[in-house]
């Protein structure tokens, strides 16, 4: 019983290093990751904007889930969590393994090794030193670092390229640690808020998903908003100019639009929204006499401010209802939209006299006929917002690293091909000398069948230059082989030297 339970921590060990283990719950991110942008999220998606979307049920459920807050939800946490423990888990348990085959590749050659060899191929030789170091030349020409293994009883020649490659597969797995610990950084100490401002405002709290209300260490300040269009009219794009403000003094200005945010202290302020307040801005009338032809005077107000119109009588504006309804005796706003204005005016005189003036006239409650002056409202504008995402994401750092190791990484595991080659000089089975060419390679296999053939012509091509010029210039001292005696069959078996 005690070895079964002693048993049961290794068993879990080696579920979470399994491959399977790992695939099945990147699978799971990637399907999470997924619903997170296809499901609206909260607080970037506007509340009205929410319940427009999906009916109250189902907005329930949804936000019960977490589902409209994926990337904080602790399910999600826990999800990445357990990646990177599998990710760790199979590092750990094959690490070592590639570790040794990386410092200590196998360089010299037997004759078991040469018939196990994937490309193998024999070239007749008239002499051992003419054939190793033609393919030295060789190797060396194509940047395989040659080295000549010698040993009591036979030598050979070794060389590589891109040794480096076997490792990658770990710069890959560092990269993923990387960006699942930057987003358990951003869901556990993150958070994501909005703001809405309308030129001239400020403030230095925001909301919170959850309803909390946050003090940022400075105040945002809205100087302007806008929208340009198309030419048929459709927006092309939205534009806020933002300042920070710190201790009364402006430290940071931008005008941001979506997907290029203004980002203070690790803050990110992102363009979210466009719209009209139902609030006016300003209202330009045109003012004549009311008693006879007269000149008209253009007036332009703002809420509660009052004009002179002549040397007795001034006019106010005291109210605007963005869409109006009258009920009850009132006069009521039915929403915010401006799609049926009315504007109330004051007309007073010296005499103490106040006349009420609606533009439209609404009956009951204008006094339209007893001004001394009539109006007529040429020009509506009404004040704008910015919707501003905000979110503080400190482990974005991480993610950003892990995402270009990750690049670099994928590009190493696929496009770097680890080439190892290996010549030495035999006795074939009929007592010719030849020259015993094999290589391996750990990916591209087809392409490198190619490769492998063409180094094997330019040796050939290499050995027959050597011959001629060894005819042309007799050496005075011959190279002696330490295994010139030695055939293929006679090499020794034993521990593969490294």
């Amino acid at each position: 019983m005690a070895g079964n339970l002693r048993s049961v921590p290794r068993k879990i060990w080696s579920t979470l290093g399994s491959i399977k283990t790992g695939v099945v719950l990147l699978i799971l991110v990637v399907v999470v990751s997924a619903a997170g942008t296809l499901i609206l999220q909260r607080p970037v998606t506007d509340p009205e904007e929410m319940q427009r979307a999906y009916s109250p049920p189902v907005l329930r459920l949804l936000d019960g889930l977490a589902l409209t807050d994926i990337f904080h939800a602790w399910w999600f946490v826990l999800l990445l969590a357990l990646v990177s423990l599998t990710i760790i888990a199979a590092s750990v348990q094959r690490f070592p393994n590639s570790w040794r085959f990386y410092s200590r590749p196998y360089r010299s050659a037997d004759e078991g090794f040469l018939k196990a060899l994937t490309y193998q191929t024999q070239i007749r030789v008239g002499d051992e030193e003419v054939g190793v170091t033609a393919a030295e030349r060789v190797f060396a020409r194509a940047g395989l670092n040659p080295q000549r293994m010698v040993r009591e009883s036979s030598f050979s020649l070794f060389a590589e390229r891109n040794r480096f490659s076997e490792l990658a597969v770990y710069v890959v797995h560092a990269s993923l640690l990387l960006i699942f610990v930057g987003g358990i950084v951003d869901a556990l100490w993150g958070w994501r808020g909005f703001i809405t401002l309308s030129p001239g405002e400020q403030t230095a709290q925001l909301q919170l998903h959850d309803g909390v209300v946050r003090r940022l260490p400075f105040a945002i300040r809205c100087v302007g908003v806008g929208q340009e269009n198309y030419a048929d009219g459709t927006p092309r794009k939205w534009w806020s100019k933002l300042a920070i403000v710190e201790n009364g003094r402006i430290v940071a200005q931008k005008e941001i639009v979506v997907n290029d945010p203004l980002v203070h202290h690790g803050i990110r302020f992102y363009q979210s929204s466009y719209g009209d307040t139902g609030k006016l801005d300003t209202i330009t009338l045109a003012a004549s006499p009311a008693s006879g032809p007269g000149d008209v005077k253009e007036v332009v107000l703002g809420m509660d401010e009052t004009v002179p119109l002549d040397s007795e009588t001034s006019v106010r504006l005291a109210e605007f209802i963005p869409d109006y309804v009258t009920a009850d005796g009132q006069v009521y706003a039915r929403s915010h939209e401006a799609n049926n204005p009315a504007i109330h005016l004051i007309v007073d005189s010296k005499s103490g006299r106040a006349v009420n003036v609606w533009l439209p006239p609404i009956p009951g409650f204008e006094q339209n006929l007893s001004s001394p002056y009539r109006f007529e409202a040429r020009e509506l504008r009404l004040t704008h917002f910015t919707g501003l995402a905000v979110s503080h994401e400190p482990g974005q750092w991480a993610v950003w690293a892990g995402v270009v190791m990750l690049v670099l990484g994928l590009a190493v595991v696929f496009y770097l091909v680890h080439m190892r080659f290996w010549a030495l000089p035999a006795r074939d089975a009929r007592g010719r000398l030849v020259l015993w060419v094999g290589a391996v390679a750990n990916k591209n296999k087809d392409v490198f069948e190619g490769r492998f053939q063409k180094l094997v012509r330019e040796i050939e091509s290499e050995i027959s230059q050597i011959t001629v010029q060894s005819r042309a210039v007799p050496r005075s001292t011959p190279f002696q082989s330490p295994r010139r005696e030695a055939g293929i069959g006679a090499m020794p078996y034993g521990t593969h030297k490294r």
